[in-house]
């Protein structure tokens, strides 16, 4: 079994990724590796989005991450979960999130690369500030928005 979550500012090498998986879980008997990129939305309720800006506390975020991941082993009986998140200034297109999970069965790996994903959107401490042509808005993880107040 592999937990692996880390926090960047760089683009992944997803067939790097996807290649270590395979052949590592294979040996194993696996044979369902399911991958899930986010990105940045270019247009938000018909609003141009600049740029979406996360932050983490990282220390908090990480262990976090790697609970979830622990979680999903147990309870859907995948081998691996790595949960690589983004931050820094990105762009619409930019990756923002990879979750990778690999299994026996695919059945298994796409219910678990789902509950990853959405524990990670709802409880992880990574704040998101979408930047458009109307205002900042800081967005939660259900996708609600919250238009950012600056302070005069």
């Amino acid at each position: 079994m592999v937990v692996e979550v880390s926090i960047t500012k760089s683009r992944l090498d997803v067939g790097e990724y996807l290649e270590r998986l395979s052949r590592d879980s294979s040996r194993e008997g696996c044979g369902a590796v399911v991958m899930f990129m986010g990105f940045v939305k270019g247009l938000v309720n018909n609003e141009l989005v600049n740029v979406l800006i996360y932050e983490a506390y990282e220390n908090f975020a990480l262990n976090k991450m790697r609970e979830i991941g622990e979680d999903a082993v147990k309870k859907f009986g995948v081998r691996d979960v790595v949960v690589v998140h983004r931050v820094g200034d990105l762009r619409p297109g930019d990756p923002t999130i990879y979750v990778f999970v690999t299994a026996k069965n695919r059945s298994d790996a796409f219910r678990a690369a789902e509950y990853v994903l959405e524990r990670v959107k709802h409880e992880v401490p990574i704040s998101k500030l979408e930047v458009r042509e109307d205002g900042e808005f800081w967005v939660l993880g259900d996708g609600r928005r919250i238009k950012r107040v600056k302070a005069s």
